[in-house]
């Protein structure tokens, strides 16, 4: 099993790699001269000059990625070319922000999917199984933005007015400081991902209460509660594990639309407000940060899935 594991590690190690590739050359694929977009558009040719032989941009490509790339290891994640300071710094307090939005939303929607999706399958056929999976289809079906919009006319504007509708944190303040500003993100992040664990644990959870081994269980006369927590639970979680890292691996990279929405000052803005700007160093510190949390949640999710599941974990040993 740790011959397993280090290899799922091992091959994590690469993409990330890969990704750091792709990330470079997209950067270099976006449209205008960050010198010139700094200067603006009447800077003489000297000045720009100046500015990309400061910002290293007169360097040659594979000389540029190479000190970029040595940058990561050592925690330099390049300076800012709007702020002429470290990206480490501009994005310290917004990686912060973001986490708080990502780590409540994963904690409430992953139990709460769990449960609806095995309360369903215990229920199949019944109406409250149609009425929930019927809910839950809708919700899949509607894009994030939509369910965002959909609460900021409900709770904040139209209806009760009872919620901020954007993130009003003061400079300096901590936005878990007010946490009323947190309900209508968090909210819209948990609508997005229950969903699809909903289903997928209501179709897996139905498959295993057919199965032989739950049938015989519950012959020999065991409690529904010991069937389905020691029999049905393990066998279900396990294939449940990868959608389950799927979609909070989507919120690492879903959050920048939900906070282009509320205005929240998390690393999703950072990305928008960067690109803006054409400021290339934030740019692939945000875009590396979002596919090292789905690069390592999924790798969480291997794990999971194998020491979740006994006939991988029967695998594994052999």
């Amino acid at each position: 099993m740790t011959r397993l594991i280090l290899k799922r590690l091992l091959v994590s190690l690469v993409v990330l790699w890969l990704v750091t590739l792709l990330v470079f050359v997209a950067t270099l694929l976006l449209p205008g001269d960050p010198a010139r977009a700094i200067l603006g558009q009447q800077a003489t040719p000297e000045r720009i000059a100046a500015l990309q032989h400061q910002l290293h941009l007169d360097e040659p490509v594979w000389q540029r990625y190479l000190s970029w790339l040595g940058g990561l290891f050592t925690g330099d994640l390049g300076t800012s070319t709007s702020t002429q300071g470290p990206v480490t710094t501009l994005l310290a307090d917004r990686v912060s922000a973001s986490l708080v939005l990502l780590v409540l939303a994963a904690v409430i929607a992953t139990p709460l999917g769990l449960a609806f999706g095995t309360w369903t399958a215990m229920r199949r056929g019944r109406a409250s199984d149609q009425v929930v999976s019927g809910i839950s289809l809708v919700i899949a079906a509607l894009p994030e933005f939509v369910i965002g919009v959909a609460l900021i006319v409900l709770f904040a504007t139209t209806v009760f007015r009872v919620l901020p509708s954007v993130t009003l944190t003061p400079p300096g303040e901590a936005v878990w400081a007010q946490p009323s500003q947190l309900v209508l993100p968090v909210l819209t992040l948990v609508l997005v991902v229950t969903p699809y664990i909903t289903r997928m644990m209501r179709a897996t959870m139905s498959e295993v209460l057919d199965s032989g081994y739950v049938e015989m269980a519950r012959l020999k006369g065991m409690r529904e509660r010991t069937v389905l927590l020691r029999h049905a639970l393990p066998h279900a979680v396990g294939p449940v594990a990868q959608v389950v890292a799927i979609q909070l691996a989507w919120l690492a990279g879903g959050v920048v639309v939900v906070e282009f929405l509320f205005r929240y000052p998390g690393i999703g803005q950072a990305l928008i407000d960067a690109v803006g700007k054409r400021d290339v160093a934030v740019v692939q510190a945000v875009t590396l940060l979002i596919a090292a949390v789905y690069i390592v949640v999924n790798l969480l999710a291997d794990v999971i899935g194998i020491l979740a599941d006994p006939k991988l974990r029967t695998e594994a040993v052999r």
